[in-house]
């Protein structure tokens, strides 16, 4: 992000009904599921929300919050506030986010047919019209039946009493939910609507008329001073009868006519897991031949659905907003454009609360960078409370302050990889003096050479270490590249606690043929790589391997977990024909559920084998010979084998430098080899506890 842009459009004073806001930043609602068993909101959902609230954001709006439970869900640990009982633990959020000076709605929604992780149990699902299997429009949802008229009257007033529960937490407003695929966008969508009664599809005010009438009775039982926004798709893709982006922009005609106060853009594609929620994804592992039209594509995604708000800004005088991957440069843009009245935003704030504060404060350097992996959504797609790859601290608020150590330590830090360096950072920030060793000449451990083989978030990852690296020194942390640590220069140091965390050990791998010309070990590529890197840098080296590796035309990778997933990415794309091969019965263990879905289809589009729970018998000068499930012995033919080896802990290093220092610890693979989210999160831990 640019650091002379000057955000005098992000920053002003603004407002959306009655409600004032502090900018012009929106934390749009999107579930985190920090819900207590019993069903409460409660102490982690407080701390969560009031830290985006500290962080200076203009307006939050609480994530998607069911009218009725648990029919009115798409997720079993998602907010809802169908009964009284459960005022007391919203208006304690309010609370908290009302103590910063920040606004706070309440996003209100019914899942109707949309069952995304298929973990819901059959129910009596509802929808406008009664749609048989064959007719649903995607993977994503249950069988409807049709509501009656009675029934349509009877859910108006069930969103307006769930309003009138939100008024009485203290939110000063509410978002209606109509998007995606939704109980209310049964009604807009002729994919869904077969009605032939006043809520049918003869018009466009039928077809509005159910979001209409839920919008005027909540203003009318609520008054003028509490605000009523609206969500929904202003267009439809991949089905005949998705609804235009002329007919959504008469939607939004009708619903500002019926009192809302601002409009919040969608577009959803049918045929896709997740719609249109994040277009940017659309383009892992390669953009597909075709994209929806009508939006912009010139920013692979990024503010694609930008110009469905700028359509309905032409007929209508309210706040039009929308979220798709907008940052703090490109909000200015589009807000000095007019195309946009506010800027949403859901993972840059996931990432790093403190964003807008540090826009304000002119800090843009600090802002810790969103991978837009989709890390943290992979746990809500398993009805899990979500985690996020690069903030440690996300769903934890409540647990670690990050304070001032009651006494100030002399610390060692033993590797600059994530784990290292996150622990490096949080010690320092927490006023412990803090040294940091590394024997290799650059920071960030493996993660250049991840950034390296995911093309699609070189920059981001790359972007992580230099904000990290730019945080520790900030800091004071003093840097020692290309210094190997033992005991003796431990015992020179005097150091109150030594952090170990300088990565994990390739196990051995008993192959028969292990030592073969045609086999290249991953640890033998890494360091190859890292070579070319000094010199070239991480996205030159992408370039240039575009042209040139030491690696066959035929390829057989053992090892189908991610790493090998990813290496496979990254041939594939080098017009290499691959062959993988794992013991294992899952393959792409450790990947986002987004991405495995993603990459799997696509290995499958591009020619890609995958053998699983096979046994590894030799490799020849012609290949990897296995047994496969099935018992029948084949030699899978290549000119390189690629062995992926699985990381162990660093066992002797630990055992070599116990009792070194008065404290000693192990984290990230050197301690237990996972991934990023995992040594950073390490790191975070270590540098609170100490």
């Amino acid at each position: 992000m640019s650091g002379k842009v000057t955000f005098e459009r992000l920053l002003e004073l603004s407002s959306i009904g009655r409600t004032k806001t502090r900018n012009r930043i929106i934390k749009t609602a999107s579930g985190a599921f920090y819900l207590e068993p019993t069903g409460h909101v409660g102490e982690r959902a407080h701390a969560y929300y009031e830290t985006i609230a500290k962080g200076g954001v203009g307006l939050l709006i609480v994530e998607s919050c069911g009218v009725e439970y648990p029919l009115g869900v798409q997720h079993s640990i998602q907010f809802h506030l169908d009964d009284d009982k459960y005022i007391p633990g919203y208006r304690q959020l309010t609370e908290a986010v009302h103590k910063h000076g920040c606004p706070v709605f309440l996003q209100l929604q019914h899942a109707g047919p949309w069952n995304p992780t298929g973990l819901m149990p059959k129910r009596d699902t509802r929808a406008a019209s009664a749609l048989t299997k064959s007719e649903l429009p995607g993977p994503d949802f249950d069988v409807p039946r049709g509501l009656t008229l009675a029934e349509v009257k009877e859910y108006v007033d069930i969103w307006a009493k769930a309003a009138e529960r939100a008024q009485k937490a203290g939110f000063d407003g509410v978002e209606i939910n109509g998007g995606t695929c939704h109980l209310i966008n049964t009604f807009f969508s002729r994919i869904w609507n077969k009605r032939d009664d006043e809520y049918g599809c003869a018009s466009l005010e039928n077809r509005a008329r159910f979001m209409c009438d839920i919008v005027r009775d909540v203003k009318k039982r609520l008054g003028p001073d509490f605000t009523v926004t609206v969500l929904f798709n202003v267009a439809e893709y991949g089905h005949e009868k998705g609804t235009t982006v002329e007919e959504g922009v008469g939607f939004a005609r009708l619903l500002q006519n019926a009192g809302a106060d601002a409009i919040q853009v969608r577009a959803h594609a049918y045929g896709n897991r997740g719609g249109l929620l994040q277009p940017d994804r659309l383009f892992y592992p390669e953009p597909p031949e075709s994209l929806p039209k009508d939006l912009d594509w010139s920013q692979k995604g990024t503010g694609a659905i930008v110009p469905l708000a700028e359509a309905v800004k032409k007929v209508v005088s309210i706040p039009v907003f929308c979220a798709c991957r907008l940052d703090p440069v490109l909000g200015e843009k589009l807000l000095q454009e007019g195309k946009l009245d506010f800027v949403g935003m859901t993972r840059y704030l996931l990432a790093d609360p403190e964003l807008p504060n540090k826009v304000a404060a002119g800090r843009l350097e600090d802002i810790r960078p969103c991978m837009g992996c989709l890390y943290c959504r992979s746990f809500v797609l398993k009805n899990e409370p979500a985690e996020c790859r690069v903030n440690a601290a996300l769903g934890r608020e409540y647990e670690y302050k990050t304070t001032p150590a009651e006494k100030k330590k002399k610390v060692m830090v033993v590797g600059g990889g994530p784990a290292g360096l996150e622990a490096a950072r949080v010690a320092a920030l927490r006023g412990h003096e803090v040294v940091l060793f590394e024997r290799e000449h650059q920071l960030g451990g493996l993660v250049p050479l991840t950034a390296l083989v995911n093309d699609l978030e070189l920059k981001d990852l790359v972007g992580l270490v230099r904000y990290l690296t730019l945080q520790i020194t900030k800091l004071r942390v003093t840097i020692r590249l290309g210094k190997e640590v033992n005991a003796s220069v431990i015992e020179k140091f005097k150091p109150d606690v030594v952090i170990l965390a300088a990565g994990g050990k390739p196990a051995v791998v008993g192959i028969p043929g292990i030592n073969e010309r045609n086999v290249i070990r991953s640890s033998t590529l890494h360091h190859t790589l890292k070579i070319y890197g000094r010199l070239l840098g991480p996205k030159a080296l992408e370039w240039f391997t575009r042209f040139w590796m030491p690696i066959g035309k035929r390829v057989v990778i053992i090892g189908g977990a991610i790493q090998g997933c990813e290496l496979t990415e990254f041939l594939v794309k080098r017009h290499r024909k691959v062959t993988i091969a794992d013991t294992n019965e899952v393959q792409g263990e450790g990947m986002t559920v987004d991405n495995q879905r993603r990459l799997f289809r696509w290995l499958n589009e591009k020619g890609v084998t995958m053998f699983t729970r096979v046994k590894y018998e030799e490799i020849t000068g012609k290949g990897l010979v296995i047994t496969d499930k099935e018992g029948k012995r084949t030699t899978l033919e290549s000119d390189t084998v690629v062995l992926i080896e699985p990381l162990q802990p660093n066992t002797e290093l630990i055992k070599s430098l116990e009792g070194a220092a008065p404290e000693v610890y192990a984290i990230g693979d050197c301690r237990e080899p996972h991934l990023i989210a995992e040594a950073i999160t390490d790191g975070w831990k270590i540098g609170h506890r100490i």
